[in-house]
């Protein structure tokens, strides 16, 4: 039986990590990093690179170099969020057939999932390539706040790298698992806040400890599944290109080469803010015009990047107030704070979040490791090498169906324990309807079309009757890793 690895598979980095003597182990990668870019390039003589090598020729190929396709996974191009995103990146993102959001590169359409394997199979050689056997089994963490399909496409993509996903783990309680594994004893409620490059997790958790036995019990989640550290670089590249076009009345938006350049110097630019005060962003030649090449240097103090992005801090604490409000607890009632995904690392988001919560929150906790390695934990409880821990999640989202004037009808109300099963009885409105069409939505709308739609599925071959009178049980299964199953 071969080694069950854990993945996080992150909008900006990736990481993976194995049990080894009873500790959760991050393991590096060919170039030596404990955490991996999930940027994957195709490059002109048909090679697929992943990583930093991808990283690291985006500015010579913009449109070919792909990142933060987490984003788009599982999701429609015509939501909003994907219309959004296609005016911000250098590659191009298409309508597949089903209407799913897509990716062009090199005359090639390409699925999310497609892609986010190139990212799985990495980190799989990874961990092959360290334990010298082969892995064909990992649990792999979504977004607490994902739906249905980005969590089906996350299984999906982890088929595609070879690898059977055994189970789909929520980030927020993967950083939780790592983080009370070596808390001896007593219970406590901590909350996850979970600022990754892409998305927004708050979750409540219980960790309750008797004798040696551990049950992590969320209580409740939410979060904002497009907010994140791609964003707070968008707002500074946005500020850098308008201050350029002030000065030379060119906007480097319109030129991919030059918003490659001005990503990269924006992402070093705010990790530098985080220790120091001031910095300096100079990019050389990095346009022309008839009077010759253009150079764009911009001093940027920590204070007026904090001006940029202080709205989009402001946006995360809603969500943690839903979060406390579901699980009935005061601010008060929370023993420790936990930060999650390398945008905590910022003063900022950790000043918003001490004075949210009247505390400042731990320093223990690795926040670009924490939740690979909780990962793999829950990998060993399921292949058995750990077992004094009980995982006990939540669907963060309302699962119901369309009903009469087009409202839903909530079936699972979001914040349920999963796994859970729960069935219902449909008739027919006619007399003599032999087929009735079964509209399945999950979200808090309760308009149906305003909710995400799951599908519809037929029930067929029923038999002439009065309407009403036909009884047909529906089974809705939400299974452990937060998929629905219908029956």
């Amino acid at each position: 039986m071969g080694k069950i690895i854990g993945i996080d598979l992150g909008t900006t980095n990736s990481c993976v990590s194995i049990m080894e003597g009873g500790k959760a182990k991050v393991i590096e990668n060919a170039e030596g990093d404990r955490t991996t870019p999930s940027v994957i390039a195709y490059t002109k003589d048909g090679e697929t690179l992943v990583g930093q090598p991808a990283k690291r020729q985006s500015v010579t190929n913009p449109k070919n170099t792909l990142f933060a396709i987490k984003r788009l996974i599982g999701r429609q191009f015509k939501d909003e969020v994907v219309q959004k995103d296609i005016k911000m990146v250098p590659y191009e993102i298409t309508k597949a057939d089903n209407g799913d959001a897509w990716v062009r590169v090199n005359d090639n359409n390409m699925s999310p999932p497609q892609i986010s394997a190139q990212v799985l199979k990495k980190m799989r050689k990874t961990a092959e390539d360290y334990l010298g056997e082969p892995v064909t089994e990992a649990v792999v963490t979504v977004p607490a706040y994902f739906n249905d399909s980005q969590r089906q496409a996350t299984k999906d993509a982890g088929k595609i790298a070879g690898l059977e996903v055994k189970r789909i783990i929520n980030e927020p309680t993967a950083a939780a698992l790592a983080y009370g594994m070596d808390k001896k004893s007593g219970d406590s409620t901590i909350a996850v806040y979970d600022l990754g490059g892409g998305t927004f997790d708050i979750s409540i958790i219980e960790i309750a400890e008797t004798d040696g036995e551990h049950t992590f019990e969320v209580l409740s989640t939410n979060g904002d599944t497009f907010l994140g550290g791609e964003d707070f670089d968008l707002r500074l590249i946005d500020y850098l290109a308008d201050e350029f076009k002030k000065e030379s009345g060119m906007d480097l938006r319109s030129d991919p080469l030059a918003l490659q350049r001005l990503k990269e110097a924006a992402e070093k630019a705010k990790i530098e803010l985080s220790s120091s005060q001031q910095t300096e962003v100079n990019l050389p030649y990095i346009t022309a015009d008839a009077s010759g090449p253009k150079h764009l240097v911009q001093k940027l103090t920590r204070a007026k990047f904090e001006s940029l992005v202080e709205a989009l801090v402001e946006r995360t604490l809603e969500p943690v107030r839903i979060a406390l409000k579901d699980a009935g607890l005061d601010v008060g009632k929370i023993n420790d704070v936990i930060l999650v995904g390398g945008q905590t690392r910022m003063p900022l988001v950790q000043k918003k979040v001490a004075d949210f919560f009247g505390k400042e929150a731990r320093r223990d906790v690795n926040p670009d490791e924490a939740v690979a390695m909780g990962a793999a934990i829950q990998a060993a409880v399921l292949s058995g090498e750990v077992n004094d821990v009980l995982l006990l999640d939540v669907t963060p989202l309302s699962l119901g169906i369309e009903t009469l004037g087009g409202v839903t009808s909530v079936l699972i109300d979001k914040n349920t324990t999963i796994p859970t099963k729960k069935t219902q009885v449909f008739s027919t409105a006619d007399d003599n309807q032999t087929a009735v069409t079964i509209h399945v939505v999950q979200g808090e709308r309760k308009q149906a079309n305003q909710n995400k739609s799951l599908g519809r599925f037929d029930l067929s071959d029923i038999p002439p009757a009065p309407r009403g009178m036909p009884q047909i049980e529906v089974a809705f299964d939400l299974d452990a890793n937060g998929i629905l199953n219908v029956s």
